[in-house]
């Protein structure tokens, strides 16, 4: 694994070319470290004000990352008009560059630290939708217990685990902690993280995971009450539906 002073070396080498180039006009720090909360294992995550076409830009840099820092992998995520490039470096170092037009180049939320540039306001990121987790959470409920009638016990253990993550979300936005990828995860109060452990499938057996998506779904329950009380009236009988009749299986 990488060092701190490996990454640390990386990072300046990062911003020295940045203000070496003239097609970049900015940069900015995202993540923890842009908010002085990294940590050993945080990654480097860098936004580029690009002037003009991104492609020759993106292009310029991604074969630099190859031939002088060594890149084993790249893959892309589009954010607006603009790319995030996220590399793999030898001892895992990983490199979250954004190559965004200089008209989007501006904090969409409170992990921003400008080095160099001209910043501009943006419109925060959208937080996840209440009522699709809600949907994503009956939905998956359902798809559980039918994988189970049906004997497809990893495909039940999928849905189980899914339906875990979206209700760690939902508890997450409802108590104002960061939501996407479960970052927010560790703050959530002892009593729901301790709900959350028993719904963790121990054995892919039609017993085990009714009893995992039962106590997933007790979760689920509890949490509706605190985020919309008269949804969860409304979908608890059906709720009820999947967990208090065994399945096939085992009956």
């Amino acid at each position: 694994m990488f060092t701190v002073e490996e990454r640390d070396r990386l990072r300046e080498r990062l911003l020295a070319r940045a203000e070496a180039d003239g097609s970049i006009v900015g940069a900015a720090f995202t993540g923890s470290y842009a908010v002085g909360e990294g940590d050993r294992w945080s990654d480097t995550d860098l936004v580029l004000a690009v002037r003009g076409d991104l492609t020759p830009t993106l292009e310029r840099w991604t074969g630099w990352l190859y031939d002088d820092l060594g890149a084993r992998h790249h893959w892309d995520l589009r954010v607006g008009a603009g790319v995030i490039r996220v590399f793999l470096l030898p001892g895992w170092l990983e490199i979250d560059l954004t190559f965004a037009p200089e008209t989007e180049f501006g904090p969409r939320g409170p992990q921003w630290r400008t080095v160099f540039g001209r910043s501009r306001p943006l419109e925060p990121f959208t937080p996840p939708d209440g009522d699709t987790l809600v949907g994503l959470l009956w939905h998956h409920a359902l798809h559980a217990r039918v994988c189970v009638e049906r004997a497809r016990w990893w495909q039940a253990e999928h849905w189980i685990s899914a339906l875990r993550e979206h209700v760690i979300t939902l508890a997450c936005l409802r108590l104002g902690h960061p939501a996407a990828h479960a970052k927010g995860a560790h703050l959530l109060p002892d009593d729901l993280s301790t709900a959350l452990e028993t719904t963790l499938v121990r054995s892919l057996t039609a017993a085990e995971l009714h009893r995992a998506l039962s106590a997933t779904v007790g979760v689920v329950t509890a949490e509706l009450e605190r985020f919309r009380p008269e949804l969860a009236t409304r979908l608890a009988p059906l709720f009820a539906e999947l967990t208090n009749t065994p399945p096939a299986k085992y009956r």
